[in-house]
């Protein structure tokens, strides 16, 4: 039997990785693509023992002929778009390119399919930050999206393309909302990542402070690879549809930090510092989701939870020092 092809659109993240790993042992041919494939930052790949296992190739998703022109190669049975600036805190900085690299991208992707060849099936990245406040009860697909950032907003304006392609053209185009979700592959540039990293200096006898914003903000963090098992869940179903993938459980960065700290054995009020500069001009107070969609029609529910999810990251971070 001839093998299902799969091209994840930003292999080289978090999420790609552990994607790519989960593909190729469902037996796929699994080409990836990054904007330079040269230069591309292949770490996560290689750790994931991965990269010699698949083809990378260099797209750029925000130009609509490096899509159309790759895409017409490949042919691909499935596509996943994990691409895009990544950082809620960065698009507030850089906000035009975080559209480009969402909207625009997943839009060229979309309009490729539909020109090339429109039995793909389509997935794409959503984000918990385009319901915004989520205080009074947990996000479901029904919840009204208010997001309150750049990043927000590009992924909002993402999910109602994948949605009207799905409707007008009759794609097979799905979105999974995807609340925060945590793995030894994050970059460091995350507030999870940076907090392990930090710990686990602290631990070993550095002196440092650890410098943070608000971390009285909740969130729900899930462990990332159970959560590219529900992308491939969701592109296997008769019918395309849209979900939320979370654990339904909140938490705040202050009960993150906290545990991690207590991993180590360390009393976590004397090394914090709250750094005004690194609060948000709008920020999200209280996020996290409601999962029983997935579980209901896709047999999926999260095994790793919170304390499990943060003494793996210390432990993980630690062994590779």
């Amino acid at each position: 039997m001839k093998k299902k092809v799969a091209l994840i659109v930003g292999v080289t993240g978090q999420d790609g990785a552990y994607l790519a790993h989960f593909l190729l042992n469902r037996g796929y041919f699994v080409v990836g693509s990054s904007r330079d494939a040269e230069k591309a930052h292949r770490s996560r790949l290689e750790q994931l023992g991965i990269l010699n296992k698949m083809q990378l190739v260099t797209m750029v998703p925000n130009d609509f002929h490096s899509v159309y022109a790759t895409i017409a190669k490949i042919e691909p049975d499935e596509i996943y778009n994990l691409s895009g600036q990544s950082s809620v805190g960065l698009s507030f900085v850089e906000p035009v390119q975080t559209l480009e690299s969402i909207a625009v991208a997943t839009l060229n992707l979309l309009e490729t399919v539909r020109l090339i060849k429109p039995k793909i099936r389509f997935f794409t990245a959503g984000s918990s930050e385009c319901f915004g406040e989520t205080v009074s009860c947990p996000a479901t697909e029904e919840t009204a999206f208010s997001p309150r950032s750049p990043y927000g907003v590009a992924k909002a304006s993402a999910f109602w393309n994948v949605a009207n392609y799905r409707d007008a053209y009759g794609l097979y185009a799905c979105s999974g909302i995807l609340f925060n979700h945590e793995s030894p592959l994050r970059s460091e540039r995350f507030v999870t990542r940076k907090i392990i990293s930090a710990v686990c200096r602290i631990a070993n006898g550095s002196k440092e402070q650890l410098r943070l914003g608000n971390t009285q903000i909740v969130r729900d963090w899930g462990w990332a690879p159970e959560y590219v098992e529900v992308m491939w869940l969701m592109l296997q179903r008769e019918n395309a549809d849209d979900f939320v993938i979370a654990t339904g459980s909140g938490h705040s960065l202050q009960a993150f930090i906290i545990k991690a700290f207590n991993e180590v054995g360390l009393d976590w009020s004397q090394y914090i510092v709250v750094d005004q500069n690194l609060i948000r001009p709008t920020d999200i107070s209280v996020s996290f989701g409601d999962a029983s969609k997935a579980r209901r029609l896709l047999g999926w529910s999260p095994k790793v939870h919170f304390d499990e999810i943060v003494s793996r990251l210390v432990a993980a971070e630690a062994g590779s020092k």
